[in-house]
């Protein structure tokens, strides 16, 4: 009756089939020579690549630095009334300020600062010109010449800075090539001969309404205004403000002429302090 089933081996262990059933297990074969597999993660942390206009906020930060430390001089009242910065002194110390701190934040790679020697702030009308350079070249892609203009300064922009009788043969003879121009026109022409790609921007240590703020008029057509014009001076520098509804920032003025269409005109008013 029912089905015949086969009883259970008594001595498990001595059944030779047992073991012959059983296989150990061996793990796959690994190449430990294989590089290990890069996280996803990894292809999202790429190094920053630099852009063109990275210098603008360094540049801002500079100028800020030098107005400040100018400023202080600028408004100084001595109790006495005997002691009064000198128009030089103040331009240096804004000059230095800036280099100093330009350096500091290693900004000479990418916007360069070339003071001018007396022969050339003669010639040229500019105490110092800025420069946007490229790389790697390092050659200049925008420039700023600047020029400095103090309340003290006589009118008309025939200073020079240097006392006849105690200037070289050199700025003797600088003075004498360029008598037929003011400083200002001087430094209007040399912007014009290198292009709309070189600005003139005359830096006001104060105006008459306010002595104690820096402004600055920026241009790249102002040869335009030397057409219309007997001359350039200060009274039509300063007229610039009065149609003036808006005042740029010195990060302002920078991020207009880097983003500035080739050949295009730009005339801003800035406010330094």
């Amino acid at each position: 009756m029912g089905d015949n089933m086969s009883k259970p081996s008594a001595k498990p262990f001595q059944d030779g089939n047992f073991f012959t059933s059983f296989k150990p297990y061996n793990p796959p074969a690994t190449n430990d020579a294989a590089p290990p597999r890069r996280s996803i993660f990894s292809t999202l942390r790429r190094p920053p690549v630099a852009k063109p206009n990275d210098f603008i906020p360094l540049f801002t930060d500079c100028i800020t630095t030098a107005s400040s430390r100018t400023q202080e001089y600028l408004v100084f009242k001595d109790p006495e009334d005997k002691f009064h910065p000198s128009p030089d002194a103040l331009t240096q110390i804004f000059l230095m300020t800036y280099i100093s701190q330009s350096v500091n934040l290693n900004l000479t790679d990418n916007f360069n600062c070339t003071a001018m020697t007396p022969e050339q702030r003669i010639l040229l009308g500019a105490d110092w010109v800025w420069a946007v350079l490229e790389k790697p070249t390092k050659n200049p892609r925008v420039q700023i010449a600047v020029q400095v203009l103090h309340l003290s300064d006589k009118e008309g922009g025939e200073e020079d800075g240097v006392l006849p009788e105690t200037c070289s043969e050199s700025v003797q003879m600088a003075q004498r090539e360029s008598s037929d121009r003011n400083m200002y026109e001087r430094m209007v022409d040399f912007c014009t001969s290198v292009g709309k790609d070189c600005y003139a921007l005359f830096l006001f240590f104060g105006r008459k309404n306010d002595k104690n703020n820096i402004y600055g008029v920026l241009s790249n057509n102002l040869e335009a205004a030397m057409g219309k014009c007997d001359k350039i001076d200060r009274a039509l520098l300063e007229n610039f403000f009065k149609g003036s509804r808006y005042l740029h920032t010195p990060s302002g003025m920078m991020q207009s002429i880097v983003t500035r269409n080739e050949g295009e005109p730009l005339t801003l008013m800035i406010k330094f302090s």
